[in-house]
């Protein structure tokens, strides 16, 4: 019976840093989301599909911003139009919500706290921080 809990226990201490990189690793706001670095987002998007956690990113940009450079594989949905587009939002998927520079990712992260969405990471300083540590964007 040792054994096994030995086992157990090598197998869970394996597993925590997979799940420990996926997602829960920002700060929590009053809010009801939490704020992710750059890094944090950047560690999730690479796993892609093999992610042990499913996500979704989510580009709350213009069109013509969005056209200009983008994650690739991001959703976009314009904070402008969100509210309406709710629907269009996985609730058992991350989400991880970014912007320009991080404004009005903040009021999107916000926006979906308040209407039951609990798995939502803001991306601290949005499109031009990825850039700026070098990460690839699309056009």
């Amino acid at each position: 019976m040792n054994i096994i809990k030995r086992f157990g226990m090598v197998v869970l201490l394996l597993l925590l840093p997979m799940t420990a990189t996926a997602c829960g690793a920002g700060e929590q706001t009053a809010d009801g989301y939490e704020n992710a670095s750059i890094e944090h987002a950047y560690e999730h998007w690479q796993q892609g599909e093999y992610s042990p956690i499913p996500f979704i990113m989510l580009d709350v940009r213009t069109p013509d911003e969005y056209k200009q450079g983008h994650i690739a594989g991001a959703k976009l949905i314009p904070i402008q139009v969100l509210k309406e587009h709710l629907a269009e939002v996985p609730k058992d998927k991350q989400v991880y919500v970014y912007c320009h520079s991080g404004a009005r990712s903040a009021k999107a992260s916000k926006m979906l706290a308040n209407n039951g969405f609990t798995n939502i990471e803001n991306v601290m300083g949005g499109i031009e921080a990825w850039k700026a540590a070098s990460h690839p964007v699309v056009k």
